[in-house]
């Protein structure tokens, strides 16, 4: 056995090997020449230096724990802009009492920049995991245009992803797909806050959280995003899966799970088309696909809203608002077993 067990580290530690030696021969500056993973040591400025001392290269993640102690920063500026590549079990990982406003990785933290004609500008996060360890915040964009996060899992965060407002009058134009995100399971958990306009969201779950996804912005494509509601239930009757602060905003194939309130939207008028709300528990007093402040303006069509006899609350309500009136149309929607395609049948779901 304890041949076998030396054996798999031999192993283990030849595929690490292979593939740092691989990413070197692509061009990668491999994190592992000048740091050691898992360590147990903050690393947190060695890698700040990897990144002021390699502008214009792709930063490397070999496997293993990268503790930090403070956030790490890249540049926005293009000709000082660096790429960060994790390996699928690398992590980085906010140490023992992280006691930081800001995120832990923070695209654009440093050298703000607004230009798209400079090669450098797409940056990007790519691969393993962001350890909040319960207490810190993920990944910010905090300048530049074109930033990329993709195939990357946070974990343990009190924010997932915070989209700061925009370098270019207020745009970031990022680019968000294949991100897994779990909160810390607190009330004041959040998955995704966007403040900056024009971006792309994709192919995303979120968990642990609170409130799922806030948009604070407008322009923004959503498609197949899904957070879930699980945990305590402290404060769960002011549970949201998206809040919509604003309008203009696409959403297609998203899908709110077990939150009080599926959307909470702000009187402004956005495209819903093939989204979800489902329930499967009485949790909470009511249950509200939309809830408006304000006027209901937004067009929802070919939605499906899962309260049924099962699992009805005390109220359950397919749309609300705080005020009369409005343009907003709904359209081809499925309540349970029924269909209900924008007639009187659904009124007793309105309030």
């Amino acid at each position: 056995m304890r041949k076998l067990f030396i054996l798999l580290i031999a192993a283990t530690m030849m595929t690490v090997t292979a593939m740092a030696q691989s990413a070197k021969e692509k061009g990668y500056v491999v994190v592992t020449d000048y740091v050691k993973a898992n360590s147990k040591k903050d690393v947190s400025d060695k890698i700040q230096k990897i990144i002021d001392e390699n502008p214009n290269r792709t930063i490397y993640f070999p496997d293993g724990v990268y503790l930090i102690s403070k956030p790490i920063c890249t540049p926005a500026d293009p000709k000082k802009s660096v790429s960060l590549n994790l390996s699928n079990y690398a992590t980085i990982k906010a140490m023992e009492g992280w006691a930081h406003e800001e995120a832990m990785v923070r695209l654009g933290g440093k050298d703000p920049f607004n230009n798209i004609n400079i090669p450098g500008s797409n940056y990007y996060l790519d691969g393993g995991i962001i350890d909040g360890s319960g207490v810190a915040k993920g990944v910010s964009i905090d300048s530049g245009r074109e930033t990329v996060i993709r195939n990357t899992s946070i974990k343990g965060v009190t924010l997932g992803i915070h989209v700061k407002f925009g370098a270019n009058s207020g745009s970031s134009d990022a680019d968000i797909h294949s991100v897994n995100i779990v909160g810390n399971k607190t009330p004041q958990a959040v998955g995704v806050l966007v403040e900056g306009y024009d971006n792309t969201f994709t192919n995303m779950r979120i968990a642990g959280c609170h409130v799922g996804f806030h948009i604070k912005s407008e322009a923004n494509s959503l498609r197949n995003i899904h957070p879930l509601y699980y945990g305590s239930n402290e404060n769960y009757d002011s549970s949201y899966g998206f809040i919509d602060e604003r309008k203009n905003n696409w959403y297609d194939f998203c899908y709110s799970d077990e939150f009080a309130t599926g959307f909470k939207i702000n009187g402004g008028h956005s495209l819903y088309n093939n989204c979800f709300v489902y329930w499967y528990s009485k949790r909470g007093e009511k249950h509200v696909a939309f809830h408006s402040e304000g006027a209901f303006n937004s067009d929802i069509m070919n939605m499906f809203v899962g309260f049924d006899a099962h699992n009805a609350t005390k109220e359950n309500r397919i749309l609300e608002t705080t005020k009369p009136g409005g343009t907003g149309v709904i359209f081809n929607m499925h309540v349970g077993n029924e269909k209900f395609i924008t007639t009187q049948t659904h009124f007793p779901y309105m309030k």
